[in-house]
């Protein structure tokens, strides 16, 4: 009785592995795209200006907290003019430096962290915070270090922006195909990202906001029709 039990979850394990593997690989050929050729120069750096224009860049720059809820998880206090930010989720509590890492600090349960756990919790939050910050303010890093600017020809006619990030956050190579209405206000972009093996995938950015600060900020994404949520988003100064 347990051998052909045991056949049978081997064939049915089996059989399931089978199918994934099938609808993967369905996926992948369905949905991949390659990374488009683009143009850098003028162009290029011109749509990104009109862009962070639309977008208020300057307020931005001279904004002092962001304040949001990614997922309904993570939660953040960045305090942009002195690169601190505190990150909260489930039992813990850590405050990133982010001009002097070694400086961070980790709580359980109020309680101070050391040794390995606090490196691993804090080297969490760190990664937690480049991927979460970025479905804030992306829009806001189209000229930061080591970004490359293209202009794309678009199916519709229209113009993109792919950006490549040479450098920083966590997963450096990265790129992205901003699309923009008529008014460069961004509705989606398509991404070719190390953590996703199809390329191009594509998320909306949507339910624009005017923080306190004034700068222009998105509270909705969808990424395959499932919801990525921005909440208890805000932006303010001293």
């Amino acid at each position: 009785m347990k051998k052909r039990l045991f056949k049978f979850l081997k064939i049915f394990f089996g059989s399931l592995f089978a199918f994934l593997c099938i609808g993967v690989a369905i996926l992948y050929f369905t949905l991949n795209e390659k990374l488009p050729e683009g143009l850098a120069g003028i162009e290029a750096d011109n749509l990104a200006l009109n862009i962070q224009k639309a977008l208020k860049h300057d307020k931005y720059v001279n904004t002092n907290y962001i304040q949001w809820t990614f997922r309904n998880k993570n939660h953040y206090l960045w305090e942009k003019k002195s690169g601190k930010v505190t990150v909260k989720w489930e039992d813990y509590k850590v405050t990133l430096d982010l001009q002097s890492p070694d400086n961070s600090i980790a709580y359980k349960n109020d309680i101070l962290l050391t040794a390995q756990e606090k490196e691993d919790i804090i080297a969490k939050a760190f990664a937690n915070f480049n991927n979460d910050s970025f479905w804030v303010v992306a829009p806001h890093k189209l000229f930061d270090q080591g970004v490359k600017r293209k202009i794309v020809n678009l199916e519709d006619g229209s113009k993109g922006l792919l950006i490549s990030y040479a450098s920083g956050g966590t997963t450096p190579g990265d790129s992205y195909l901003w699309k923009v209405d008529e008014n460069y206000i961004p509705t989606s972009y398509q991404m070719w990202v190390s953590i996703i093996p199809i390329g191009g995938i594509e998320a909306t950015w949507n339910n624009w906001i005017t923080a306190e600060s004034g700068v222009y900020l998105a509270q909705d994404h969808k990424l395959l029709g499932i919801n990525i949520p921005i909440s208890n988003l805000r932006a303010w100064n001293d």
